[in-house]
């Protein structure tokens, strides 16, 4: 495709949507946080991030507003099939230096990929670059909980063993849970808690606010991450207690309030 700014090529690599429904967690705890990240508006129908290199093999991130041609491309990559994903020029809403995540493909017969220098996209931020790997924090936490759902048999498999009752009486987890249920009574920004599809009447919510995620399945287990704890997956007990419904009831109440994929 052609970049608008810098009026060269970019090679695409991968491309991700940006909804509502559908973001990478890794930006932000819910939509708007995610397009502020990336000086874009959170207009309802969302964006495309089309990430690749240009001839220098510069790394570069293309917000697009065609959202469901990147959504085409994507499930066609999905099928394995093959897609020439290239948006039209007045598409582009912004170019941005570097890559918010971490790929490890590069396109062939061009240099290594490497960000620009500072102030190249002609917005003077530094270029886009993955959270460390080293360190825990909100984006950590929040991939955490995106890497449980992804080997949910695994850590369901946990609670069957323990029952989570070490956890029970975690003040964090408590905190987590209580603000939980407050979206249920008082919708929060859009984003904070997505539905996406598990199999027939099974949905995996995710679900999160400061400090904190939220990764389950309707009527079955759910995980929770917190920023002061690095590393720890908190299983949320089955029962309630006089501040909180049962887990399942919690569960189907963040369901009917959730943002879904189109």
């Amino acid at each position: 495709m052609s970049d608008e700014d810098e009026g060269g090529s970019l090679y695409v690599l991968t491309a991700v949507l940006l909804t509502p429904a559908q973001f990478p967690s890794i930006l932000g705890d819910d939509f708007p946080e995610a397009c502020s990240l990336l000086g874009v508006p959170p207009v309802a129908a969302g964006y495309g991030l089309v990430l690749g290199q240009d001839e220098e093999g510069a790394r570069w991130t293309v917000v697009v507003d065609d959202v469901s041609l990147v959504a085409m491309a994507i499930a066609s990559w999905d099928c394995g099939m093959e897609y020439d994903l290239s948006p039209d020029e007045r598409s582009i809403v912004v170019s941005l230096a570097g890559w918010p995540l971490d790929l490890s493909v590069a396109a062939a017969g061009i240099p290594e990929p490497h960000d620009p220098e500072q102030g190249a996209d002609g917005t003077g931020r530094v270029p886009l670059t993955p959270p460390s790997a080293e360190a825990w924090g909100a984006a950590q936490r929040r991939m955490g909980a995106d890497q449980i759902a992804r080997q949910w048999s695994e850590w369901s498999e946990r609670v069957a063993t323990d029952g989570g009752a070490a956890a029970a009486s975690h003040p964090g987890l408590a905190r987590a849970l209580k603000e939980a249920l407050g979206y249920t009574q008082s919708p929060p920004p859009p984003g904070r808690v997505r539905s996406s599809f598990a199999g027939e009447e099974t949905r995996t919510l995710r679900v999160d606010g400061p400090g904190w995620s939220l990764v389950a399945r309707t009527g079955g287990a759910a995980f929770v991450l917190l920023d002061e704890e690095p590393g720890e997956v908190l299983p949320v007990p089955a029962e309630g207690d006089a501040e909180l419904p049962e887990l399942s009831r919690l569960l189907a109440a963040l369901d009917r309030v959730a943002v879904r994929p189109a």
